[in-house]
């Protein structure tokens, strides 16, 4: 399927006319439904997970050939801690699994590798692999990979609120100077555009604590296949999808206007 050219900027229509659009600069990416995937084919919910890797070596390789600019991976979040201790010990080891086979490949690549999300709590080998994974791959200028770890949005803007109040408490902010941009700058994903266009497989359709403040003009697409079955015809599908959209960012589009 032929496909046009990434936008330069992440707000890839003008707020003020709306219109048609090109690809996304920025996608997020909920992986959902490794486990499923593997329940339906009577496999341990480990094979799920492992199969949703190799999924994801895909979909990164799919959005560099494409040139998409920033990608942001949903890997584990903040809830996922209640799930039974043998799971989350099966997707620690998946991570360091996927470090060790995949950041030299990455960092040859281009791929620009950073984490969000809270790291104080995570065991120091964890802690020690994501901070190799971020220097191995600072000085790339390919597609950005921000990988959501240990991340819940409503827990993010939660750090920003606590940083923000430090700030007014010892005197280096007025309340008056707090406004969307300040706050922005205060988040784990300061820097990086907010997500144009926002992928969740599984068939399940709300953003489950993903990037909350910052896809607030996101476009959705929702997909019924599990992760382990996402392509390269999943991926297009859901960028074809994207560039019929029309984005407003609360504003009319051409026609409207004139009407």
């Amino acid at each position: 399927m032929p496909l046009p050219t990434p936008n330069g900027q992440s707000n890839s229509s003008s707020p003020k006319t709306g219109g048609k659009v090109g690809l996304p600069s920025h996608i997020g990416l909920i992986m959902d439904g490794n486990g499923r995937w593997a329940l339906k084919r009577g496999l341990p919910r480990f094979e799920g997970h492992r199969r949703g890797v190799e999924a994801l070596r895909q979909a990164v390789k799919l959005a560099s050939e494409l040139g998409i600019k920033y990608l942001t991976v949903y890997s584990f979040s903040s809830e996922n801690w209640s799930r039974p201790k043998e799971e989350i010990q099966d997707l620690m080891n998946l991570l360091k699994k996927f470090i060790r086979d995949d950041l030299e490949n990455l960092r040859k690549s281009d791929v620009n590798i950073r984490i969000i999300g809270d790291r104080e709590d995570l065991n120091l080998d964890i802690r020690n692999l994501l901070i190799e994974s971020e220097d191995a791959t600072k000085e790339n200028k390919g597609l950005n990979l921000q990988i959501a770890f240990n991340y819940g949005g409503r827990q993010e803007i939660a750090r920003a609120v606590r940083r923000i109040a430090k700030e007014v408490q010892d005197g280096h902010l007025a309340l008056n100077q707090i406004n969307p941009s300040l706050i922005e700058t205060f988040l784990d994903t300061v820097g990086v555009p907010d997500p144009d266009l926002i992928i969740r497989t599984s068939g399940e359709q709300r953003l489950s604590n993903f990037l909350l403040w910052q896809s607030a003009y996101s476009e959705f697409v929702f997909l019924p296949m599990n992760w382990p079955e996402f392509n390269r015809a999943a991926f297009e599908l859901a960028l074809g999808e994207y560039t019929h959209r029309k984005r407003r960012f609360g504003g009319l589009n051409t026609v409207e206007a004139v009407e």
